[in-house]
């Protein structure tokens, strides 16, 4: 009985491992893969601490790894100076990429998170809710040297939200009837400031049930860069506190995300109902935990 039985599970085991081998989705099995056996575990893996190729050495290899490159759009976790990825924003600082359209809640500080950036004139263009702790920031949009897309906090995130989803656009009664509905908002002005260069253009508008909305469009970054206090090695992703903030919405509206994080674990070890964004979402991890700035000013 012991001898059928072990036969039969073995089998069963063959057959499992080449019909997933064969499958085209493979690296997608499943958003918890600890529900995958043992056996395909030991077997499916590349390495022992690294199964599922995602773990990097550095920023670098991960920054190299999403094929990143000058002009294109990036997504950035964060609030403030809480659950930003800054080893990952001082990688790209390092490089000769530039005329980045960044899209982050703010935009740091002048010598911390995207701020950096900014300093090295690495952005183009920033999509952003709140930028009133940046002098660099201010400067940069009133001499004409920085674009500007100023949008609603909620409406941000929804958007960021919407992208991950596969959703292109949404309705919202956030700003109906302001300069965001009807256009003109000065996103760029000519150098030296003054006129204004680029003006935002009218949103759409509909009446539902007797109210007013707008519509926006759907945010997707060419590559996404969070921050998360653990992941395991397929990357789901567990926050703490209040990092949670913008961070779930930018891994998901990645193209190719990249997680910067503080631990990383044996799959298996981050409950299911810790799990805030599963692995599918996730590219590259890469462990660092760089000392943080712990005000963004001081009263």
């Amino acid at each position: 009985q012991n001898h059928c039985t072990d036969f039969f599970f073995g089998r069963s085991h063959t057959m499992m491992f080449r019909a997933l081998k064969t499958s085209s989705k493979l690296n997608r099995i499943s958003a918890a893969p600890a529900l995958v056996s043992p056996f395909l575990h030991r077997h499916l893996s590349t390495t022992t601490d690294n199964p599922y190729g995602k773990v990097k050495a550095d920023a670098k290899e991960a920054l190299d790894a999403s094929g990143i490159k000058s002009g294109d759009h990036v997504v950035v976790g964060g609030f403030g100076l809480c659950g930003i990825p800054m080893g990952c924003i001082e990688g790209l600082n390092k490089t000769d990429i530039k005329d980045l359209t960044v899209v982050s809640n703010n935009c740091g500080v002048d010598d911390w998170g995207l701020g950096i950036l900014l300093q090295s004139k690495k952005i183009k263009r920033m999509i952003s809710s709140y930028v009133g702790e940046n002098a660099e920031f201010e400067r940069q949009y009133l001499t004409g040297e920085l674009e500007v897309e100023l949008t609603p906090q909620g409406t941000l995130a929804e958007r960021l939200r919407a992208g991950g989803a596969g959703i292109p656009a949404f309705y919202t009664p956030t700003a109906y009837g302001t300069v965001i509905m009807d256009g003109g908002f000065p996103v760029k002005y000519a150098p030296g400031g003054g006129d204004v260069e680029i003006a935002s253009e009218p949103r759409e508008s509909r009446e539902f049930d007797g109210r007013g909305y707008i519509m926006e469009r759907a945010i997707k970054g060419d590559v996404a860069l969070v921050k998360a206090a653990k992941a395991d090695t397929y990357g789901n992703l567990y926050f703490n506190g209040t990092s949670r903030n913008f961070n779930p919405e930018c891994a998901m509206a990645g193209k190719f995300t990249i997680a910067e994080v503080e631990e990383i674990v044996d799959v298996g070890q981050i409950k299911p109902e810790d799990v805030h964004v599963p692995g599918v979402y996730i590219n590259a991890l890469v462990q660092m935990n760089v000392e943080k700035k712990n005000r963004e000013n001081h009263n």
